[in-house]
């Protein structure tokens, strides 16, 4: 069995602090704490934040979102992200995650310089903004020049091993230069099909549906767009598909 100092780095995307907890127990090494998971994640809550620094020994990497749906913003959004970033740094936290892209599809390469300057000593990733933009080799290596230290990546795809082309070469191409971390639809059974690439961070929910304690069901009324059923489900991380990811990089 392989060793897994500096071997590999598991990333559990989270949207609640059990979910951290789990996440951790089931050797995650680091947590990208979001809210909003249904929607892509957006900007946590002061308390998650800082209740995940307190209750997690792994690091924290946060979302930096403003709102849900594409990620052209407008002068007002761009001042809470820096904001957020700012709050961010105050408490500690060791990365944020966010992503910027202009009207035509190419990165936004100068508000994501001004966000990586005022993100300090907090390592950056470039999250999957990426895999919206009109040239996926060309945005790494904006994001590159930008200054991030970390890309969250499909490979341009809506799911990651539909995009492992683009993600052989992207690692190929820079991988020298910046971590290429492989996230949607990460599982123990593809996770190996991007080890044998060269890639070394991985980026998985590793959820499961809980069913509600709520014995009291009111029928035909939701909170959302989702049904009035699925009020009654909590998306949660299960420690054991962390575990499962985590065992078959290790062989």
């Amino acid at each position: 069995m392989k060793n897994e100092t500096n071997l590999f780095r598991i990333e559990a995307c989270i949207g609640t602090l059990q979910s951290g907890i789990e996440a951790e127990k089931g050797g995650a090494n680091r947590v990208e704490l979001c809210d909003n998971l249904a929607e892509g994640g957006t900007t946590p809550s002061a308390a998650l934040i800082q209740m995940t620094k307190e209750k997690l020994q792994i690091p924290a990497a946060v979302m930096i979102r403003p709102r849900h749906g594409d990620f052209l913003y407008s002068d007002l959004e761009f001042e809470i992200m820096k904001k957020d970033i700012e709050f961010c740094k105050s408490v500690g936290v060791e990365a944020v995650v966010f992503g910027l892209l202009t009207p035509d599809g190419n990165i936004d390469c100068e508000r994501t310089k001004i966000l990586v300057e005022t993100a300090g000593n907090m390592q950056v990733c470039f999250h999957r903004a990426v895999d919206l933009s009109n040239d996926y080799l060309k945005a790494v290596e904006q994001i590159i020049d930008c200054g991030c230290h970390r890309i969250l990546t499909s490979g341009g795809a809506n799911k990651a091993i539909e995009g492992i082309e683009n993600i052989k070469k992207a690692q190929e191409l820079y991988g020298n230069k910046i971590e290429i971390m492989v996230g949607s639809g990460i599982n123990a059974d593809n996770v190996k099909s991007f080890y044998d690439l060269g890639i070394r961070h991985f980026h998985l929910s590793g959820k499961v549906q809980i069913d509600s304690q709520m014995t009291y069901r009111k029928e035909g009324v939701s909170m959302g767009a989702i049904s009035a059923e699925e009020e009654y489900k909590i998306t949660q991380t299960d420690y054991r598909k962390i575990e499962d990811v985590k065992k078959q990089l290790l062989k």
